[in-house]
């Protein structure tokens, strides 16, 4: 049967939709209120992404508290909070929600442009919530609209921002540093590749976090999910060292 359809095409469209949109706030309020920007660009990625995950799961903002040792203890913000709602919800008001760490399937941390928002304060601020939650299946993820164009794409540039002073063998698994570049974690290798794959990093790092969250066994499916064979472009390795069995 022939193909009636561009699955090449509708992903791109996925990063088409949040380019031509994550500038409206911006371009009515100026760049005085760059955290009311910041928060438009984070409810529009959220509204994306709820697109895609299954029902089972809410998104929303928030926090993850937990009871260690008798101490009780709470995590810093998470922009985008995505946790099972078959667990109980300690607060929710709006798309602002507290849960306990058993609940949540992903953490994602969003910026408008991470090169100027500083890349290494990002991976520092994941990699702690993952040790706060302790799950190793946990999607971990950056997303940046805009940063690290061109020649700033280089392993020298990217490898001490990408090493953690936090020597837990939980990191941040899911990067795009803009609408073209997207970085990925291997565990069992204990390294970073760093893909370029242009108007697709958006949806690469949405498909990505889709099969991460998702229960049941999608890989008859990726072809749907993952249009292009991302390895052949492969830009480098970054190469971590030592053992991150995660």
């Amino acid at each position: 049967m022939d193909k009636l359809f561009n699955l090449k095409a509708f992903h791109e469209s996925t990063t088409k939709e949040l380019d031509v949109t994550k500038d409206r706030v911006r371009n009515l309020i100026g760049t005085s209120n760059w955290g009311e920007d910041g928060r438009y660009k984070e409810y529009i990625l959220r509204n994306i992404i709820r697109k895609f995950i299954p029902s089972n799961l809410k998104i929303g903002t928030g926090f993850i508290v937990k009871n260690e040792n008798e101490l009780y203890k709470c995590s810093s913000q998470i922009d985008i909070l995505i946790f099972d709602s078959s667990y109980p919800i300690l607060f929710s008001e709006g798309d602002f929600f507290i849960v306990s760490p058993n609940s949540v399937k992903a953490i994602i941390e969003v910026k408008t442009n991470i090169e100027n928002q500083s890349l290494h304060e990002a991976v520092e601020k994941i990699n702690k919530n993952i040790s706060f939650i302790n799950d190793h299946s946990v999607f971990a993820g950056i997303f940046s609209f805009e940063g690290y164009p061109g020649n700033n794409v280089t392993e020298e540039n990217l490898k001490q921002k990408l090493i953690s002073i936090n020597e837990s063998n939980k990191r941040v698994n899911h990067i795009c540093l803009n609408k073209d570049i997207f970085i990925k974690f291997w565990p069992t290798l204990s390294k970073y590749s760093v893909y370029r794959i242009n108007n697709l990093s958006f949806s690469y790092f949405i498909s990505n976090l889709v099969y991460s969250v998702t229960k049941q066994n999608m890989q008859n499916e990726s072809d749907l999910w993952f249009p292009i064979n991302k390895e052949s472009e492969k830009l480098f390795d970054i190469h971590l060292g030592g053992n991150d069995d995660r």
